[in-house]
């Protein structure tokens, strides 16, 4: 079956660089694109061989297309999503979903009503890497896990930037930006859900305003394990990992908490060490595939809206544990 015919609601650097070609990758077509500016969104649509750019949601709505996906920034997701909705088209959002939990659960929930599919774009969970570790915590490869650490410490070049540390009202920060992820990561990994977090921010003179470009937190899950994690826009020479640590062994991923398809995963028990085989395939390819299957009524999104709603509640909690110095509790309920 051919793939979605997809509008887009963002002329963003993620479309540009990934989800375009995922898209046509996975027999999708490309109808039109909406930017805010005119000119960007043309220069956009011939850049990327768009034939429709746009500055209104409408036209871009009524252009005959299944599905959107949405790139804006994060204070726009919540309008746009729910205009898509009673559009009856499915929706391909941006993590974080909004920046409350109100708005996030509304775009859910309108989404439901439309009965359109609604899917979160958590890219790392369809690493190869991740399932990997995945399936190896399920077989008991390394017995009850009880610790887990990511490491997400990059540097954001200069293309990048702009918003994502000027704008606290379009939900920037290292937070909403980075941690969010880190939460939808772990949940995926682990296989089960936090209870709690604790979190300390920095500022390494990245960020403007009153935003934060580092932060180092714990995550308590249901079962106890502890998450530590680290991330950051300001370390140019870092590598990512993403480790689990249990009675009978570790999983110890290198250079995987990324955009690319690539990564390795050694698993250490008493038997010594191992190279977990890992079949490397384009994240968003996979991403675009599995939510264009859920559009046509077969399976589910690889991220779920409600996998959106969880990630940004650890993400909120994360912020007002670095704000208040506490504990912070996470509602396990949607």
């Amino acid at each position: 079956m051919s793939g979605l015919r997809w509008g887009l609601i963002g002329a963003s650097t993620i479309a540009r660089e990934w989800i375009i070609g995922a898209m046509r990758a996975t027999g999708g077509e490309v109808a039109a694109v909406m930017s805010s500016d005119l000119d960007r969104g043309r220069r956009f649509a011939t850049d990327n061989g768009i034939p429709v750019a746009t500055t209104s949601i409408d036209e871009l709505l009524g252009r005959g297309v299944d599905a959107v996906y949405i790139s804006t920034t994060n204070e726009q997701h919540c309008s746009q999503v729910l205009a898509a909705a009673a559009a009856g088209k499915h929706v391909l959002c941006e993590k974080p979903l909004a920046l409350n939990l109100a708005d996030a659960k509304r775009m859910v929930e309108a989404c439901k009503a439309a009965n359109v599919q609604m899917g979160t774009n958590h890219h790392l969970r369809n690493a190869a890497t991740h399932r990997a570790m995945r399936d190896a915590i399920k077989s008991g490869n390394i017995g009850r896990p009880f610790f887990a650490r990511v490491f997400h410490a990059v540097y954001l070049p200069p293309h990048l930037q702009g918003w994502r540390i000027e704008r606290s009202d379009a939900g920037g920060g290292v937070i909403l930006d980075i941690t969010v992820h880190d939460a939808d990561t772990l949940r995926f990994v682990l296989a089960e859900e936090p209870v709690a977090v604790t979190a300390m921010t920095s500022r390494g003179g990245m960020s403007q305003a009153d935003l934060d470009d580092g932060v180092m937190g714990v995550i308590r899950f249901e079962s106890g394990l502890l998450a530590q994690f680290h991330d950051a826009f300001t370390t140019r020479y870092a590598t990512t990992g993403f480790e689990v640590h249990g009675e009978e062994g570790s999983l110890i991923g290198t250079d995987c908490m990324t955009q690319a398809p690539k990564g390795q995963i050694l698993l250490r028990t008493k038997n010594g060490e191992q190279q977990l085989t890992i079949g490397h395939e384009s994240l968003y390819e996979r991403a675009v595939r599995l939510f264009s299957d859920a559009a046509r009524g077969r399976g589910a999104p690889s991220a779920t809206g409600e996998d959106g709603i969880r990630s940004l509640r650890v993400a909120l909690s994360t912020q007002e544990a670095a704000r208040t110095g506490r504990e912070i509790a996470i509602d396990l309920n949607i």
